[in-house]
């Protein structure tokens, strides 16, 4: 244990001393799959990919509200075979129609986690490329308690993906902004 202590001391000793020399980012990866270019296209692309199946879903679910209040004014002059029977047929048309509702969002979330992933590969090589050319030895992603803007490094990875540069100009702005006001 006191091994382990010692080896501790030294350990926060010599970072403590080379911490000037670090160069680290931070990077905020929900901010990166919201904003880049990359998202965008993938959005357009699965709502091209399933447009037609939501479109005959919409359909399907228009036609039963019709034949159900069709069915509402009817109900009354129906014999109670007819009624059972209108009543059967309307239930199992709301069942499969729930069915197909249900494989279309499983199918929707398959394909964009099937899309994120090819996202986040790309955001993976990019921090790597980043990394590599500007000489970082630490880059973290979002998920500790406070990083200053001086190491967010997240509108440059969106910029390195193709992203709009007037985004990142902007919000790039304010933060210098701020910074010229404290000094």
């Amino acid at each position: 244990m006191k091994k382990i202590l010692k080896a501790l001391i030294l350990f926060l000793i010599a970072f403590s001393i080379n911490a000037e020399e670090l160069k680290i980012g931070i990077v905020d990866v929900n901010k990166i799959l919201k904003d880049a270019p990359q998202t965008l296209s993938a959005n357009k692309k699965l709502e091209k990919e399933f447009s037609a199946r939501t479109e005959k879903l919409k359909s399907k679910i228009s036609t039963l509200q019709a034949d159900e209040k069709k069915y509402q004014k009817e109900s009354l002059t129906m014999s109670d075979d007819q009624r059972d029977k209108a009543e059967k047929g309307l239930q199992q048309r709301r069942i499969d129609i729930q069915r197909n509702e249900r494989e279309l969002r499983e199918d929707m979330d398959l394909r964009r986690r099937e899309e994120i992933g090819d996202l986040q590969e790309k955001i993976n090589v990019t921090i790597d490329k980043i990394a590599a050319d500007e000489k970082y030895d630490l880059i973290l992603y979002t998920g500790i308690a406070f990083a200053s803007k001086k190491v967010d490094m997240t509108e440059q990875i969106i910029k390195a993906l193709g992203g709009n540069e007037s985004k990142a100009s902007k919000t790039e702005e304010p933060a210098k902004t701020k910074k010229d006001a404290k000094e």
